[in-house]
Order: C-alpha cells, then structure tokens, then sequence
C-alpha cells in the first residue's frame, strides 16, 4: 500500500514539474516571438521616420518653389495641401482596404517567422 501512495505522489509531482515545464516554455515562446516582431518593427519605424523627415522637407522645397512660381508664397502651399487632400480622399475611398490588409498580412508574417 505505502508503494502505491509513493507512486501516485511521485506521479502527482512529476505530472506537476511537466505542467510547469509546459506553462514556462509557452512564456518563452512568447517573449521570443514578441521580441522578434519588436525587433523587425524598429528598424522599419526607423527607416519610415527618415522618409516622412525627408517627404517634409521635400514638400516644404515644392511648396516655396511653387510659391514663387505662381506669385505668392501661400498659393505654393495651398497647391500641395489641396495634393494631399485629393491624395487623401482617393486613399480613403480606393485603396484603404488594401493597405489595411497589406499591414496586416505583414505583422502576421512577422509573428509567424520563426
């Protein structure tokens, strides 16, 4: 009787160290996973942020150009804003769907790369 209490202990014990083998193998993988995605992203944000740098100054350039093309500083701005607008209503309207799906295809692939 003693040896069947110590084996169903002793199997009580060992089936307890696997569940928290289990529990701690899950955090890991998801640390791992979710510094794989951080580390992808970062260098991306970094890129995206020198192109939005570089998209400004460029449109500050076009604006004053502009500007003094048509006669008055304002009339350069008011040219690359209503760009932008008309940009921003045709993305509203044609392409969001795709870019919705575009970045989430990409974060999907960033998860799953392993």
């Amino acid at each position: 009787m003693k040896e069947d209490s110590d084996l169903i202990e002793n199997l009580f014990k060992r089936v307890s160290e696997l569940g928290l083998a289990q529990i701690e193998l899950v955090k890991l993988r998801t640390i791992s996973r979710t510094t794989g995605i951080i580390s992808s992203i970062i260098p991306d944000l970094v890129v995206g942020a020198l192109l939005v740098i570089f998209l400004l100054f460029l449109n500050l350039g076009l604006a004053f150009w502009l500007g003094n093309v048509l006669g008055q500083i304002y009339f350069g701005f008011l040219a690359v804003s209503l760009f932008y607008l008309v940009m921003g209503f045709a993305s509203h309207f044609f392409i969001r769907r795709r870019i919705k799906k575009a970045v989430a295809d990409y974060l999907i692939r960033q998860f799953f790369r392993q």
